[in-house]
């Protein structure tokens, strides 16, 4: 029964490219799981409650903040896309589009974490993660859309 699942696999796309995709989602997968946790765990514990637009790179060449903005953005797509894909795939999906999150820069940014964090089992798990690393957990405005 396998070996006819295989040879049909085999017979819409080429074993290299199975293996490629098999080992870019192995790869991926325990990047996040090493990337998820260390990100969260660096950020303040009030990064949820400032507000406005963050200044990444404020105090550089406009050069050096264009090209860094540039990185951190394309890393927030990566994440986010990641994250897509994992709510089908093994992997931390949500935490994981919270991350891309972070790192974007889009209009109403703000009130998506928000509301993404707030879910009863993200907020628990990231706690969770952040007490086992002796941080405190995240503080909220209790007047902050959601």
């Amino acid at each position: 029964m396998i070996d006819h699942v295989i040879q049909f696999a085999e017979s819409l796309v080429p074993r290299e490219v199975w293996i490629s995709m098999i080992t870019f989602s192995l790869l991926a997968f325990v990047g996040t799981l090493i990337a998820i946790p260390a990100i969260l765990i660096r950020l303040p514990q009030d990064y949820f409650q400032n507000h406005g637009h963050r200044k990444w790179f404020a105090n550089h060449h406009p050069v050096i903040r264009t090209i860094g903005l540039m990185v951190k953005n394309g890393l927030g797509l990566i994440f986010l896309v990641a994250g897509i894909a994992m709510l089908v795939l093994p992997g931390q999906g949500l935490l994981t589009m919270l991350l891309g999150i972070l790192f974007l820069d889009f209009p109403g940014k703000d009130r998506l974490e928000q509301k993404l964090i707030r879910q009863p089992h993200i907020l628990k798990a990231v706690n969770t993660l952040r007490e086992k690393a002796d941080k405190p957990p995240f503080a909220f405005n209790e007047n902050t859309p959601t």
